[in-house]
């Protein structure tokens, strides 16, 4: 049994410590807001804050994340820095398809959160590997500039 720290709630789960913490939150916590995306950590899609740093959830597995705090989209937005990116996804429409945006989210949040005023090359760091198929990376930009100015 291995204990889970979820959005601020303690969760028990029966698997393998070799489970990747993508797999727990989808079919064992039912939080199915982290998407599968590649299974190798590129696209960015599985992206979750553990102690507020962004990571692949693919292929993290959960017998190595001991008492640290697992943040998935489904609590980012009881964040101020995920409320803020939250409000400015909204207010500018960034969501197209919106397969990719959780990890988006998580990714534009965890910017936020360390780095009140990113300029550009910040931003292309910080989302650098979070692919949208969809094209809206120019959204995404704005949306994250704006984020930023409500900090």
């Amino acid at each position: 049994m291995i204990t889970l720290n979820v959005n601020g709630q303690p969760h028990d789960v029966d698997v393998a410590a070799d489970t990747p913490l993508l797999w727990v939150l989808r079919d064992v916590l039912a939080m199915t807001g982290t998407k599968f995306g590649c299974g190798i950590a590129q696209c960015g899609a599985c992206t979750v804050h553990v102690d507020g740093a962004p990571v692949r959830s693919c292929l993290l597995p959960v017998g190595t994340i001991g008492a640290k705090q697992i943040t998935t989209i489904e609590g980012i937005g009881a964040t101020p820095a995920g409320a803020k990116v939250q409000k400015a996804w909204l207010d500018l429409e960034v969501i197209q398809c919106g397969y990719c945006q959780s990890g988006q989210i998580m990714s534009a949040a965890a910017l936020i959160a360390t780095k009140a005023t990113p300029d550009d090359a910040d931003i292309d760091a910080a989302m650098a590997g979070n692919i949208c198929r969809c094209g809206t990376y120019v959204r995404i930009r704005d949306a994250i500039k704006k984020a930023a100015e409500a900090a």
